[in-house]
């Protein structure tokens, strides 16, 4: 006891740290002022406080110096995040994944909860062998698709997925950097490191608890919350009126239609059938597409969208929509991968009112393509170059991302500056989709470092036509190259300072006695707080010579306290700062930071209470 007196007396820059740490917490949780802006304050107080009040090492050398503070943005771990967000944007740009989230969705036959299910489990696999944050960089896009395709709130899922690719990292050596660091800092102390599944059986139990939890229990304390915008599309209840005139060579001559609904046209329903001189309408009974058919077809935009972006000449023939080239001859649709569609609403002074949509002069004066027309739900059954335009008209619109910005000045329409949307680049998919693999392989391989295969993907993703420079910067997540530094320079003031010791003499002093089950449990539970609070990765290089200090003072084998650390370091789910994975979920679900706090800290007691049921008896403590 006396020990841990001098240490409370003789350490001002370890409560002062204290103190800043939790002041960070409750900043980030009140999220009165941005967290990128929590952050650099508390690198730049730590910076003041330690260059006023040097911590001073045997050389008499300031262990805290600035450089330190601010080496964790030079640390690799971030760099290779932020790299791996861009490639994982260039998946998303082309495409890629709808097909993997196509896939799951068909795996679960319709049902949301299998379908996510499946995904989650898969997660939890890949993630034991592959590093868990490019899997969740590669799922999140997936999530989203499939959450949209199954109607569901991003936020209901995507945290889900965070806690499932930690999970899976905990059940084998390479499945998280945090094992792997402390399989090193055991080889420093003079133990012998981890083999590849040493830890595989109780990481399993451990990992199977924690599935349940996200399948059954998580989805229920995570908020029902999406963007701005999303929310004021999802109540639009537009359903637009194109017009696919069916040329020679198309390729939906000879697709059957059921009842209104025809085969390679999902979600968008047919009106009426123009066939020479006679017209049809539904129900459709025996009748399949022809040639020179015009087909006049009503969905919502969603269908609309993705009926373009997987073939844009689609709606370029439609009558009464033919897209207007302009002088120079350039495509009005835009270069490939530079295609966006928005919603225009017709004004009521716009010179357009009671003239045709091809001869309104609206596409070659805007270069946009219309690709349908909304009237307040009205349903059309006359051909759509008919159609007079109205004050209050929505039109459908695609074109080059300048252009339908440009139409803020257009007198003529309101452009409805949320619904801008960019479309798939569908012929970069085969190089977005090379490139990554490429990183994944070099960097399996080890043939170079991890956050080397990922610049060299990220980088690669613009010369070769998949992400232009904007689209690339815009991957990078403001609060990632922010909250990262920060953790890591508050577990460096930690170490420093003497803060993680005076923990660990804590745990020695108060329940050395009661035997090895209950200090491996109250380790355990210890460290994981501390992961929550710093990084995971602080917290294993911090606490393993801790661990390895107890087992010998109590003799028993280093290995059993070094594993609770490898699965102590990891449950860092209660706060977004603990974990990369967690800050990588952020932005996509929506979250706040006490969103992490009610469906982290249940599922981090619950690891805690089968880790110390099932280890003391699986040891033979």
């Amino acid at each position: 006891m006396s020990e841990i007196s001098t240490v409370m007396a003789g350490s001002l820059s370890m409560w002062v740290t204290f103190g800043v740490i939790l002041v960070a917490l409750v900043m980030y949780a009140i999220e009165r002022i941005p967290e990128e802006v929590t952050s650099i304050v508390v690198i730049c107080l730590l910076m003041v406080f330690f260059s006023v009040f040097p911590v001073a090492g045997t050389d008499s050398k300031n262990l805290l110096p600035p450089e330190r503070l601010l080496a964790g943005f030079a640390n690799p771990a971030l760099i290779t995040v932020l790299a791996l967000l861009v490639v994982g944007q260039g998946m998303v740009r082309t495409g890629v994944l709808e097909r993997g989230a196509g896939l799951i969705v068909q795996l679960g036959k319709g049902n949301p909860w299998m379908s996510v299910a499946i995904t989650m489990t898969v997660v939890l696999v890949i993630s034991a062998f592959l590093n868990n944050i490019p899997v969740v960089v590669i799922f999140i896009p997936i999530m989203q698709t499939l959450a949209t395709q199954l109607g569901q709130r991003e936020s209901k899922v995507m945290m889900g997925l965070s806690f499932a690719a930690v999970l899976g990292g905990m059940t084998t050596l390479i499945g998280s950097g945090t094992n792997l660091l402390v399989s090193g800092a055991m080889i420093e102390l003079g133990e012998e490191g981890f083999g590849f599944f040493d830890f595989t059986i109780p990481g399993v139990v451990l990992a199977s608890v924690g599935l349940l939890y996200v399948l059954f229990i998580n989805p229920h304390l995570l908020p029902d919350r999406t963007s701005l915008a999303s929310r004021i599309m999802d109540r639009s209840r537009k359903s637009f009126l194109t017009q696919i005139e069916i040329g020679r060579s198309h390729r939906l001559i000879g697709a059957a239609i059921h009842g209104s609904f025809v085969d390679g046209l999902p979600g968008l329903r047919v009106r009426r059938i123009f066939r020479a001189e006679r017209n049809f309408v539904p129900p459709f009974t025996d009748t399949v597409v022809q040639e020179r058919d015009q087909l006049l077809v009503v969905g919502p935009r969603a269908a609309l969208t993705a009926a373009t972006a997987a073939d844009p000449a689609l709606l370029h023939s439609a009558t009464g929509l033919a897209p207007e080239h302009a002088p120079d001859g350039d495509d009005i649709t835009g270069k490939l991968g530079e295609r966006a569609v928005a919603e225009v609403m017709v004004t009521p002074y716009s010179a357009m009112i009671g003239s045709y949509i091809g001869k309104a002069g609206f596409q070659r004066r805007s270069r946009c393509n219309v690709l349908g027309i909304e009237r307040r739900n009205h349903v059309y059954r006359s051909a759509i170059s008919d159609v007079a335009l109205e004050a209050g008209d929505v039109l459908l619109i695609m074109g080059r991302d300048d252009d339908i910005k440009a139409l803020r000045e257009n007198s003529d329409v309101v452009l409805m500056e949320w619904s801008a949307e960019a479309l798939p680049h569908l012929r970069g998919a085969k190089r977005a989709a090379l490139t990554f693999f490429a990183v994944i392989a070099l960097a399996a391989t080890g043939l170079i470092p991890i956050v080397a295969a990922a610049l060299i993907g990220a980088i690669a993703m613009v010369p070769m036509g998949i992400l232009n420079i904007r689209e690339a910067t815009r991957a990078i997540d403001s609060k990632i190259v922010t909250m990262i530094p920060a953790a890591l320079a508050l577990g460096a003031a930690m170490q420093a300072t003497g803060g993680a010791d005076y923990l660990a003499h804590f745990v020695i002093t108060g329940f050395g006695d009661s035997g090895p089950a209950v200090v491996l449990s109250v380790f355990f539970l210890l460290t994981a707080v501390m992961a929550n609070l710093i990084s995971s990765k602080a917290c294993a290089v911090l606490f393993t010579p801790i661990a390895i200090g107890i087992a010998h003072q109590m003799g028993v084998d280093p290995m059993i306290f070094a594993v609770a650390v490898v699965f102590a370091a990891n449950c860092a789910f209660a706060t977004p700062v603990g974990y990369q994975t967690s800050l990588l979920v952020m932005g996509p679900g929506h979250y706040r930071f006490g969103d992490f706090v009610r469906a982290g800290a249940p599922l981090v007691i619950l690891l805690w209470l089968t880790f110390t049921l099932f280890a003391p008896w699986y040891y033979g403590l």
